[in-house]
């Protein structure tokens, strides 16, 4: 049995950035990386090491992928400050994906004197509290998760265990492990093995690994 919960967030980060790759690299020769140090190219331009023998067609394709401003779509803060309007309007999913950002160090957050932070686990508990009120279910499990560490808040592992609960009778999977796990363990609430094991049954249905791993196990001390 693991002796511990899934400290793992469950909510995929928005707004993941990056290029394609770029195939005509695995041409390019060892003079060409010199070149690369050396060119000076517009920023509309392309260095040549890289659109040499290129069509038309093909550099502008390469150029949508990879140049700056080059695209009519909204850039990466314009999706963040469109994010942030959504989460102060209400919107849970919003809210949820803000926090996380906040969470990760993917949203730039400064403190009182300027200091950049390389995260900010407080604001990224406000925003999970925001949608949590709400009854969203992945900002519930996060906002679990900080409790249950003590990040951005004072760790409370009962509030921890009644905020995984909440998202796990929405059948949130990673809240019913957790769950699980808090009830074997008895942390946060009074240590129940059947109410462990049936929360680790409903979250093995649907497939985690955690909890299939520790109803085996729980099953094995049994005999």
């Amino acid at each position: 049995m693991k002796g511990k919960t899934v400290l793992l967030l469950a909510v995929p980060l928005m707004f993941l950035y990056g290029c394609g790759e770029d195939t005509s690299s695995d041409n390019a020769a060892t003079g060409s990386k010199s070149q690369t140090m050396n060119e000076v190219t517009r920023v509309d331009e392309l260095p040549s090491f890289l659109s040499e023998g290129m069509s038309e067609e093909e550099m502008a394709e390469l150029r949508e992928q990879i140049m700056p401003g080059s695209s009519d779509g909204p850039t990466p803060g314009e999706k963040f400050q469109a994010l942030l309007e959504r989460a102060q309007e209400g919107d849970p999913e919003a809210q949820t994906n803000l926090g996380v950002m906040y969470y990760t160090g993917e949203a730039v957050s400064k403190t009182a004197t300027g200091q950049v932070l390389d995260n900010d686990p407080g604001l990224a508990a406000g925003w999970f509290y925001r949608a949590a009120e709400q009854g969203y279910a992945d900002a519930q499990f996060n906002l679990g998760l900080l409790y249950a560490n003590g990040e951005g808040v004072a760790q409370d592992m009962t509030e921890a265990v009644s905020l995984f609960k909440l998202a796990a009778e929405q059948g949130h999977v990673d809240a019913q492990n957790n769950l699980g796990a808090l009830y074997y363990m008895g942390e946060g609430v009074e240590r129940d093995e059947q109410e462990a094991i049936e929360w680790f049954e409903k979250a093995a249905a649907q497939g985690n690994e955690e909890a299939i791993t520790n109803l085996e196990a729980i099953r094995a001390a049994q005999h």
